[in-house]
């Protein structure tokens, strides 16, 4: 849907495609009242909850680095499916992590994941602050131990004082490192005043602007993002027009500097905290 030209830097190593989406824990929308009509969905089990995961993982397999936020790790709702593995295993990706961040009893364990074409080196599993506990992020690193790449995957809370604390402590994680990408739903905007400082701080870059993917029926806000370092080449940028979530995805395409270097895996595995 939006398209931006790329920086002009010195990055000339692997080129990769990476998605952010908040998938709803796999319940489709077409419009405000489904969440009223179909807000059983978020604690039983629905027939049509893993036809829509089979669509999400179709359109999440031509990508190289996957984050994904609002998923079941394994509950009643989600029939038992831990929903980061479905999706690994349905887009054969050989790597993938998750981390649950807020567990209501059996009947629905939130929790958000990170599907790789790459191994990763290190993973750290993060709660953020937050008056009301269940927010979280992933830091997943790649390539070179002395000098990894850094994949922060974060899904920030809805009150702006919240997400002032979450984004101090995501500063504070990343902070030392050179090759940077945070990417997830941040719940503000580009121009919103605790976004905007988190992004002087850190010197994470934000590549684009007006790339709406809240609502998916009728886009109005720009809550998910996917922000980069300075090192890090970025390509096109877009919002995918899939209907299926509440959000819609968005894409980047990136290239890294010759000095990253990224081991594959071909092994469909979960990979542990090392």
């Amino acid at each position: 849907m939006h398209a931006v030209v790329p920086f002009h830097n010195n990055s000339t190593g692997v080129r990769l495609r990476l998605l952010s989406y908040n998938i709803q824990v796999g319940i489709a929308a077409a419009g405000f009242r489904d969440y009223v009509f179909h807000g059983w969905k978020h604690l039983l089990p629905c027939t049509q909850r893993l036809k829509n995961l089979h669509r999400i993982a179709r359109m999440i397999r031509n990508f190289d680095m996957v984050g994904l936020q609002e998923l079941d790790s394994g509950s009643l709702r989600s029939g038992f499916i831990n929903h980061a593995e479905y999706l690994a295993r349905e887009a054969k990706f050989p790597h993938w992590c998750d981390k649950t961040n807020r567990k209501l009893w059996k009947v629905a364990r939130h929790s958000m994941g990170l599907l790789s074409r790459y191994t990763p080196t290190g993973i750290s599993r993060h709660d953020l602050p937050a008056r009301l506990p269940g927010r979280g992020a992933m830091m997943v690193s790649f390539g070179n131990r002395e000098n990894p790449l850094v994949l922060v995957l974060a899904h920030l809370s809805l009150s702006r004082s919240a997400r002032c604390f979450q984004m101090e402590y995501l500063s504070g994680l990343i902070r030392g490192y050179k090759h940077v990408i945070l990417m997830g739903d941040l719940n503000c905007s580009p121009d919103s005043r605790e976004l905007s400082r988190f992004l002087r701080e850190t010197n994470l870059c934000m590549p684009y602007s007006d790339l709406f993917t809240y609502p998916s029926w009728n886009p109005k806000k720009h809550l998910d993002h996917i922000l980069v370092s300075p090192t890090i080449t970025t390509g096109p940028v877009e919002v995918l027009n899939y209907t299926l979530s509440d959000h819609l995805p968005i894409a980047m395409e990136i290239s890294l500097p010759a000095e990253v270097l990224l081991p594959s895996g071909s092994e469909g595995r979960k990979t542990q905290a090392a």
